[in-house]
């Protein structure tokens, strides 16, 4: 974020669209693997029926 920042300026749509999708991906991301960890064990029933 900081290296966005320096090369494009504060008030760049760079650097800015750099520092949003960073502080929005992680906590996105970590939702996404709490919804898959709390539901795995559909996918492991899914997989033993399969069997």
């Amino acid at each position: 974020m900081a290296t966005a920042i320096a090369l494009f300026g504060f008030q760049s749509g760079a650097a800015l669209a750099t520092v949003v999708g960073v502080l929005v991906e992680v906590p996105v991301m970590l939702s996404v693997v709490h919804l898959v960890r709390r539901s795995r064990h559909w996918y492991e029933a899914g997989a033993r029926r399969a069997a």
